[in-house]
């Protein structure tokens, strides 16, 4: 007899479900996927399971964002003076007129979510904009330079901060923007990120050839730093002091310091791919990293082991940020992409015991959730049954290819042993 899931409405109206004819093993499960803290795994496109794609209403590529205060309200920017914004944690994100076609390559803002700066330009034009409404208008501020501005950043307040670019330009205000005087780089290398860690004082920048420049005097003197390489560096972040610090840049490079940029040494990424955007949410240990075709880097041993993520895109990504903790952050790129996790990046990684061709084992699939097909590390040659919520048998696929081919939503691999715990699969999309 199949199993069936028997819906009632008396008095309230409202559905009450039975599951008598659920074998014993799937009832605590399929209530739980019922319940409505988990009804988000059902439905495809949220954000429980993964990276996640949401609709930015654009196809331009993005190139920063930030989420000041909360994971709700955040900011991004991009080709063409491309500026959006959402409330609510980027169920939507709505156009910001930025009043400019100049192209954005970075956005901050320093203390709230009212006021905020964003930095591009074009060849030979320099663009900072500055808004004190949350976007509602944004000010045209004067750089005092023609060179494309690549990064900005602002340290403990909405006052005194810096904006890097091309041919070594490196800006500071202490006026909020009214006025950017320039600074002594010592370099004509293009820079492309800035980060002041804890105060005015103390900052690092990033560029072509290598580049790393540190001030300790807020930015009076810049001295450049031995990187070991001449690679090109695309990000820099100080986590939680001036001592230990990431950069990642092209051909999957990845350096860390932890003595201020005394030395930096070089990390396994795993990638060849270039790297774009480096970010550690809460502490030196748990980092993320994106880049070309969709990479997505995760560390939770500070850089000794960095495991790829399933991004389900191949745009190239150009900047990561988890605003509160290492569970809830956002990714943008090139096409209008943009990506928010709740659970790390991780989805759904469970491990169960079941058994292929009559042995004993234990299985993860991997990704879990997933958009084409789960893979069983261990045991692709192996055959499995997978069922539906119900209990209904849905197919037996090898391990290899768990999954392909179903329609979204939750699945288990049950074992022939009735024992065994099932393990739950997700498919997003």
């Amino acid at each position: 007899m199949p199993f069936t899931i028997h819906k009632d409405r008396r008095k309230t109206g409202m559905k009450r479900y039975s599951f008598s004819r659920l074998p014993s093993d799937f009832r605590g499960l399929a209530l739980c996927v019922l319940c409505g803290a988990s009804m988000s795994l059902l439905v495809p496109g949220l954000a429980s399971a993964g990276w996640v794609s949401q609709t930015s209403g654009t196809n331009e590529p993005l190139f920063s964002v930030y989420f000041p205060l909360d994971t709700s309200t955040g900011y991004a920017v991009g080709y063409s003076g491309t500026i959006l914004k959402t409330t609510n944690g980027g169920a939507n994100w709505l156009s910001q007129t930025s009043g400019t076609f100049h192209t954005l390559m970075s956005v901050h803002f320093p203390v709230d979510a009212a006021t905020g700066y964003a930095v591009g330009g074009d060849v030979g034009v320099s663009t900072i904009l500055k808004t004190t409404d949350g976007g509602a208008n944004w000010d045209t501020l004067r750089s005092g330079t023609t060179n494309y501005l690549w990064s900005v950043h602002f340290l403990v307040d909405a006052s005194t901060g810096y904006a890097v670019g091309w041919y070594g330009t490196i800006l500071k205000t202490t006026n909020g923007g009214a006025n950017w005087l320039p600074q002594i780089s010592g370099t004509t290398n293009y820079l492309f990120s800035v980060y002041f860690p804890v105060d005015a004082l103390t900052g690092y920048v990033v560029g072509w050839g290598g580049a790393i420049l540190k001030t300790t005097n807020g930015g009076a003197n810049w001295v450049s730093q031995t990187s070991g390489t001449t690679n090109i560096f695309n990000s820099v972040h100080f986590p939680m002091n001036v001592q230990t610090g990431y950069s990642v840049g092209v051909y999957g490079t990845i350096l860390k310091t932890t003595n201020g940029g005394a030395t930096w040494d070089s990390l396994t990424s795993g990638t060849i791919n270039n790297l774009f955007s480096v970010y550690f949410p809460v502490d030196s240990l748990t980092g993320y990293v994106v880049g070309y075709a969709g990479t997505i880097l995760k560390t939770t041993n500070g850089g000794t082991v960095w495991v790829s993520q399933t991004s389900s895109t191949t745009n190239r990504l150009n900047s990561v940020h988890f605003p509160l903790d290492a569970q809830t952050g956002y990714a943008v790129g090139n096409n209008g992409t943009i990506l928010k996790t709740m659970d790390g990046g991780s989805g759904v990684e469970e491990t169960a015991g079941v058994r292929g061709q009559g042995l004993g084992i234990r299985v993860t699939a991997k990704p879990n959730p997933f958009t084409s097909f789960a893979t069983l590390p261990g045991h692709e040659a192996e055959r499995f049954s997978l069922y539906d919520i119900s209990g209904r048998k849905v197919g037996t696929y090898r391990g290899d290819r768990i999954g392909e081919g179903l329609a979204p939503g939750v699945y288990f691999l049950r074992s022939s042993d009735t024992k065994d715990k099932p393990l739950r699969i997700v498919k997003v999309r």
